[in-house]
């Protein structure tokens, strides 16, 4: 199981985990006035007064400073501290291992903002789906985001069926985007064109979306009670902009 600050803990009992995640939904450490104050982290408090769609706002805004050049300056060895007891991150991001695509750097997000979920190709699977019904019911946050990105060496590995130790099986996550792609796409349906290429980027992310609420009952039932959101987006890495798809 895991305890308040998400690393492994010694009670494994169900009891144990319940009685932890209590614990998690009690956590506060700094008092929050404002949103907007860009360099408090969120607590308890804070968080649950952030709507599914204010969470969405905040990241578009952090990209949007980053676009800007505008991103905020924070202490963050006082946040470390602030965090140090609990955390209650607003939003959970599934993204590629890809080294120009941090997501807190590009969403100008610090410590106990966001859940970082990241593989090659950020697909989802039952471990990565799990780690975000913990995000969600157990820790609270209230936006899931499937973040893809343009010029994917991991897209690009699928659509050519590479093979290459385990990456082969982990390429094989994307083969439902590469299938989806080439049915409605006429050109060259090759990794050596960039068309192509992006639109199986931009359904791998779509369908990891659509993924998380069609396996996990939990997430699925948290949508519906309009606590959550799920949304895919696209970075590029030519301009840093971040575009949500509808």
């Amino acid at each position: 199981m895991f305890d308040h600050t998400g690393m492994a803990a010694c009670n494994c009992s169900r009891r144990g985990f319940l009685r932890g995640a209590a614990a998690l939904g009690m956590a506060s450490f700094v008092a929050a006035p404002a949103l907007a104050d860009s360099c408090v982290p969120f607590d308890r408090t804070r968080q649950t007064a952030t709507s599914p769609d204010d969470a969405i706002a905040l990241l578009k805004a952090g990209n949007q400073r980053l676009l800007d050049g505008k991103t905020v300056n924070c202490d963050l060895l006082g946040q470390i501290k602030a965090t140090a007891t609990g955390q209650a991150p607003f939003a959970a991001i599934v993204g590629c291992i890809d080294s120009r695509v941090p997501p807190e750097l590009i969403f100008d997000q610090r410590i106990g903002d966001v859940f970082a979920a990241r593989i090659a190709g950020n697909f989802v699977n039952t471990d990565i789906i799990g780690s975000l019904e913990f995000a969600t019911k157990i820790t609270g946050s209230r936006a899931i985001v499937v973040l893809g990105h343009t010029a994917c060496g991991a897209i690009r590995g699928a659509i050519s069926n590479a093979e290459l130790g385990n990456l082969t099986a982990t390429l094989m996550n994307i083969e439902p985007a590469v299938v989806a792609a080439e049915a409605s796409f006429d050109g060259e349906k090759t990794a050596d064109n960039p068309a192509f290429v992006q639109l199986v980027a931009d359904m791998n992310a779509k369908l990891a979306a659509k993924m998380i609420t069609d396996r996990s009952h939990v997430i699925q039932e948290l949508v519906k009670a309009g606590d959550v959101k799920v949304v895919a987006a696209m970075h590029d890495v030519a301009t840093g902009r971040v575009t949500f798809f509808d």
